[in-house]
């Protein structure tokens, strides 16, 4: 079985040298997951942050995506994209990582869909997680929000899991899924619900 986990760093770089100096032959599992970020609050909204936030959270997910797709094809594997609850519900002050996070259920829903017409067989796992324990991750947040970070092996296990199992949707912690639902069925309720761990005086002042 070959596996290839590429976290940011690792995504721009086999995406620039992967035609030269890499052979995807032979993979069963590509799994992208990401470490780019931006710190919550106004300032982190201007154009160059989401550029920034683009090109490591979508454009290097599709880049590699499209040189895997076909070792992926031949041996009928899965392709795991790690996202956020962010690019499912929208949150205040995040504006440019959720863009980010959209764009990503986005493509891969429809190539989801592109690939289901055409009788290929290769699995896309969406996993929606939540902030995690991880130092990056939580220094960028610090003192916003007041959501608590959930444990990083756990949510990891709850990745692979899924993609072993070629599930459609990985949702950690599990009442994020709830929490989507909610979007589209009761707006208000769901407003409140995050409203509930945002410091808003801090997050603006960010």
């Amino acid at each position: 079985m070959k596996v290839l986990l590429l976290t940011a760093l690792g995504a721009l770089f086999f995406a620039y040298y992967w035609d030269d100096n890499f052979d995807p032959g032979g993979l069963d599992y590509l799994v992208l997951n990401h470490v780019g970020s931006a710190p919550a609050g106004t300032r982190a909204r201007s154009a160059q942050a989401t550029r920034g936030l683009l090109q490591v959270n979508l454009l290097s997910y599709v880049q590699l995506t499209s040189r895997a797709l076909p070792s992926l094809t031949d041996s009928k594997g899965s392709l795991v994209v790690v996202s956020s609850l962010l690019g499912r519900v929208p949150t205040s002050f995040s504006a440019p990582y959720s863009a980010a996070k959209f764009a990503l259920d986005g493509f891969f829903g429809s190539l989801r869909r592109e690939l289901n017409v055409q009788d290929v067989d290769v699995a896309i796992t969406m996993c929606v997680l939540g902030l995690g324990d991880r130092a990056p991750a939580t220094e960028g947040v610090r003192g916003v929000t007041r959501a608590k970070a959930a444990p990083g092996p756990r949510a990891a296990l709850a990745v692979i899991r899924g993609g072993a199992t070629r599930a459609s949707g990985v949702f950690y912690p599990w009442r994020f899924h709830l929490l989507c639902l909610l979007r589209g069925w009761l707006p208000r309720p769901r407003a409140w619900f995050i409203h509930q761990d945002l410091n808003v005086s801090a997050a603006a002042a960010a």
